[in-house]
């Protein structure tokens, strides 16, 4: 389903990039959901929780999109579509978060902090599975299906 502007509301999923398969699986049922539910994946490009997000969105026929940090699309994960390679490093996660409707963060590290605190500047919403806990804006969910359907109704209300 499409937002008010027409186009397919984009979810970033962000986390660790080396993560346990409870973690990767999480990640592919929140891909999973946003791409059955006419959403198109967004996230780093590279392995453990992108990778987990963008696998279950190719299994369920969606689009993927990675920002990835370097300047080689061969560095992105399998199950990525659209391959934007920046050489930024971890700068690109200012451009995940500015491209994304909205975000569901997963634990990660350093590099998922910086990316929620680039979405409270910018006024994303986000929804966090047992990720950092930032503050009241931050909707915190225990269930990845949960987050992925709260991700989809606020990405429709942001355009």
């Amino acid at each position: 389903m499409k937002n008010d502007t027409g186009r397919k509301p984009v979810i970033a999923i962000i986390g660790a990039g080396k993560c346990s398969k409870k973690l990767y699986d999480m990640a592919a049922e929140i891909g999973r959901y946003v791409a059955e539910n006419g959403g198109v994946v967004l996230c780093g490009g590279l392995g453990g929780i992108m990778e987990g997000a963008a696998r279950g969105a190719k299994e369920a026929g969606g689009t993927t999109i990675g920002i990835i940090p370097s300047e080689n699309k061969a560095d992105a994960n399998q199950f990525i579509d659209h391959v934007i390679p920046t050489g930024f490093g971890q700068a690109r996660n200012v451009l995940v978060v500015r491209a994304a409707d909205a975000i569901v963060a997963l634990p990660g590290k350093f590099g998922t902090l910086s990316e929620m605190a680039f979405a409270l500047v910018s006024g994303k919403p986000i929804i966090s599975v047992q990720a950092w806990k930032l503050g009241e804006e931050i909707q915190q969910v225990e269930d990845p299906l949960e987050a992925a359907k709260i991700a989809m109704e606020l990405a429709r209300k942001q355009n």
